[in-house]
């Protein structure tokens, strides 16, 4: 009797490790260990296009960046450059002082191809359209969110796709200013 017990307590020991062991392989089967053709995502999940293929691929197929092209892009954007640019926003303004050289230079770190692609000129012109672009946006670097932003209701209710959180607006803030509930949609 007690070395029947003691079969038995074996037995589903046993069949416990193996549960455990195969239920743990599963769980690391959605965390990479794509097939060949596949590409395991920067969230650890297989698929195939950008998502996840692209930007933080961790194996598989993954899409190679473009080669930098060695352009400093603080060489373009100098002092003088970046000066030219904020200091014609009046001295009261929110964003005086927000926006900086150092601190556009220290998000650059996490944007390792932008300016830095195709030809010096091509350089040059990506980083003027960028702050052609901020310039428009934020009045010269005065605004640091849209003006009259929260006040303003950009909520689109008919797309379903992307909808409305409860009590959030979705008006334009920072030196990108992106609008309306669909532009961020992705991001949620």
């Amino acid at each position: 009797m007690v070395l029947l017990l003691s079969r038995r307590m074996s037995l589903i020991a046993l069949t416990f490790t193996a549960i455990l062991l195969s239920a743990g392989t599963k769980v690391l089967g959605q965390n990479c260990g794509c097939a060949s053709d596949l590409c395991c995502s920067r969230f650890g999940y297989c698929g195939t296009g950008s998502d996840y293929c692209g930007t933080g691929c961790q194996q598989g197929p993954c899409f190679a960046p473009p080669s930098t092209n060695g352009v400093s892009v603080a060489d373009i954007v100098t002092d003088a450059f970046f000066s030219g640019i904020a200091d014609q926003a009046a001295g009261n303004c929110a964003g005086n002082g927000f926006y900086t050289r150092a601190a556009f230079l220290e998000a650059l770190n996490s944007y390792p191809q932008f300016g830095r692609v195709g030809s010096t000129d091509d350089s040059r012109r990506e980083v003027a359209a960028f702050f052609a672009h901020v310039t428009h946006e934020t009045g010269h670097m005065c605004y640091i969110e849209e003006i009259n932003g929260p006040s303003r209701d950009y909520c689109d209710e008919t797309n379903t796709q992307y909808p409305c959180a409860p009590n959030q607006g979705y008006y334009g803030r920072g030196p990108i200013q992106l609008s309306w509930n669909f532009n961020y949609g992705r991001w949620k």
